[in-house]
């Protein structure tokens, strides 16, 4: 089928049949992530991470990155630094272009990023209603880059009523550790308006986030403080939809996301350096369910703009357009069928200013930087009643550059019923391949066109309990292969020339996840995880061997609402381009560990007031070498809700 047919078929689905996806495939004991067909808990051959609303409505006023970097096994790295920083998405040693990050079923990309991988600085964490996260490798559900996680948001729903409104608003300081000022500079507020009428529902909202106070890099002792980085973001979306009869759904949404974020030069001097990144989205679904499955169709359609001001300008314009259409059948209480088709259509160009020139020429033309993937792929779920449950299931991509690649995975569990209890044990074989970006493939100077897509093969084996008050513990154990790993690699030390590269050597990362999920009483709860991470010298770079979180809630009446956390990172390997010898050199970070508290009080039924107060101990630490860090801070607010 030739490109222009597809994108006509893909438009005219996306131009009639769209929806957000529809919630009520789900419920509270169940999950979606893992097989795309909604399960119980139990029945899941995969340890599935799920926020929920009530949990971010206890992370108020932090950014997204920030609520997934306490999620067991994933390291999103700058998200404690100054809050224009660029984000490090590790997890089981992998690095972003091997996590997939889904918002309302479909896959976000922004083609013209090094790794193709999609910036959580644009999304708005007010914004979100839950997020699933299932680790290891997926891509015979979720395709090219599903190699180490995916992180699917689910964004906030319209209401029953005629309508409904939210508004949140928080504001706290933002210093670095030591640091006398305690002046307000920050300032979070969103927006939420939606309802019902009849069968048409709607919702529109409006974000934004404005942080002043740190700069991005640490000023050397003997220099004053440098000038504080402002990071200001500014997001919009209205979604309409319509139910056209009780197993029909379709709406299309629009939105806007912008920020301007400023930063230090990469030698650690203070610079007014501007990165400016824009976004327009627009796209949908559509759900039909019928007496034995449901079909459903996502689509997104990206066009993202990014400017950087600096010593090296360069602008940035890419598109990404991305479908993905299935249907369920179920057989028989035991036995159900996925067969879907997903399809992403990504392009960029990019311009750059010459040395000793002052005019942006193109370096980079969206006639040659383009690439099509088609994939058809099939899933089945069994269910048995004696207690085997299997989920498995195989894609073909067909990428425009690389031909036919096939993927497949295999995912057995078991339950053992103990009473009202569950015992599970979970075991996978999956494989997963990364497709080389854009950026590296066309890059002037860097690129490389020879380079051929990444393989990563994951074992996972684990158990998991289940109590019937919904107290939960598992222990998982992976290994991860990669093969084909795309670097940076130095090939002309004389010249100082690099280029993407594949690497011969194969890599393995292997490592503990452990989960604890226990209701002490009817006023406690305690949620708590460990990861270790044993990475090749060449993935191990910002990933602590050992992280834990550890979360205590409790609600000594309806009213209030307490909660303290804790995390701790060991020590690090990073690593810094030294400017006076013109090398790479090794540095060690040392461990730290946060305290942070949370209280919320319900003032009345349509008003939450809450206060954060985060690193107590004022712990002075590093993330990234040279970089600053928050210190002791506070960060006051209330949602209204009416």
């Amino acid at each position: 089928m030739k490109k222009s047919s597809v994108l006509l078929f893909c438009h005219i689905l996306g131009g009639i049949l769209f929806a957000q996806q529809d919630q009520k495939l789900e419920s509270l004991d169940t999950v979606i992530i893992d097989t795309k067909i909604p399960i119980a808990r139990k029945n899941s051959g995969k340890v599935v991470i799920k926020i929920t609303a009530e949990t971010l409505e206890r992370k108020s006023g932090m950014s997204l990155a920030q609520v997934i970097n306490e999620v067991s096994g994933i390291e999103i790295n700058g998200n404690r630094s100054n809050e224009g920083q660029n984000l490090g998405y590790y997890v089981r040693g992998g690095r972003n272009r091997q996590v997939v990050i889904m918002i309302d079923g479909v896959q976000l990309n922004d083609p013209s990023q090094i790794a193709n991988d999609y910036d959580l600085r644009l999304i708005p964490a007010s914004s979100i209603e839950s997020i699933e996260i299932v680790k290891g490798a997926s891509s015979v559900l979720y395709g090219s880059g599903a190699g180490t996680a995916v992180i699917s948001i689910t964004t906030k729903k319209a209401s029953g009523k005629k309508i409904s409104a939210r508004i949140t608003s928080t504001l706290g300081t933002n210093r670095a550790a030591n640091d006398k000022d305690n002046d307000i500079e920050e300032f979070t507020n969103y927006v939420n308006i939606n309802g019902t009428l009849n069968r048409f529902f709607y919702v529109t909202s409006f974000a934004n986030r404005f942080v002043k106070g740190l700069s991005a890099v640490t000023a050397p002792e003997e220099q004053e403080n440098f000038d504080e980085d402002v990071f200001n973001r500014y997001n919009g979306k209205i979604d309409l939809g319509y139910n056209i009869t009780d197993k029909i759904t379709l709406s299309r949404f629009f939105s806007f996301d912008k920020y301007k974020a400023e930063f230090d030069d990469f030698n650690y001097f203070d610079a007014d350096n501007l990165s400016i990144s824009e976004q327009l989205r627009t796209g949908g679904n559509f759900v039909w369910k019928y007496k034995k499955g449901f079909f459903l169709i996502n689509d997104n359609y990206s066009w993202i703009t990014r400017e950087i001001e600096s010593s090296f300008p360069t602008k940035f314009d890419s598109r990404s357009y991305t479908f993905d259409a299935y249907a369920t059948y179920k057989f028989n209480n035991e036995l159900s069928i996925l067969t879907g088709i997903n399809g992403n259509f990504s392009s960029f160009n990019s311009f750059t200013v010459p040395f000793g020139e002052s005019e942006f020429i193109q370096a980079i033309d969206d006639d040659t930087a383009k690439f099509e993937i088609i994939d058809p792929y099939v899933s089945l779920v069994y269910i048995s009643g004696f207690g085997l449950n299997i989920n498995t299931g195989v894609r073909i991509n067909n990428h425009s550059n690389y031909g036919t690649h096939v993927v497949f995975n295999f995912n057995p569990s078991y339950v053992f019923p103990i009473g009202k209890n569950h015992f599970k044990l979970l075991s996978t074989y999956s494989t997963a391949y990364i497709t080389p970006s854009l950026f590296q493939l066309y890059a002037p100077s860097f690129g490389n066109e020879d380079l051929v897509p990444e393989e990563n093969t994951t074992i996972e084996g684990g158990i998991e309990f289940t109590s019937d008050n919904n107290s939960r513990m598992s222990v998982v154990y992976f290994n991860r292969d990669e093969e084909n790993y795309v670097d940076f690699v130095l090939i002309d030390p004389d010249l100082f020339i690099f280029q993407y590269q594949n690497v011969s050597e194969e890599f393995t990362a292997s490592g503990v996840e452990v989960e604890v999920f226990v209701k002490l009483s009817k006023k406690i709860n305690l949620t708590a995880n460990y990861t270790n991470t044993q990475a090749d010298e060449r993935f191990a770079l910002r990933i602590p061997e050992h992280k834990a979180n550890l979360y205590i809630g409790f609600t000594p009446g309806k009213k209030v609402d307490l909660g303290l956390s804790y995390q701790y990172n060991s020590k690090r390997d990073d690593s810094f381009f030294n400017s006076d010898t013109f090398q790479t050199e090794s540095v060690v970070l040392d461990s730290y560990g946060i305290l942070d508290l949370y209280t919320g009080y319900q003032a009345t039924d349509h008003i939450k007031l809450f206060a954060y107060l985060s690193n107590l101990i004022d712990e002075e630490y590093e993330e990234l070498y040279r970089f600053q860090t928050h210190g002791r801070n506070v960060r006051v607010g209330f949602t209204l809700e009416f």
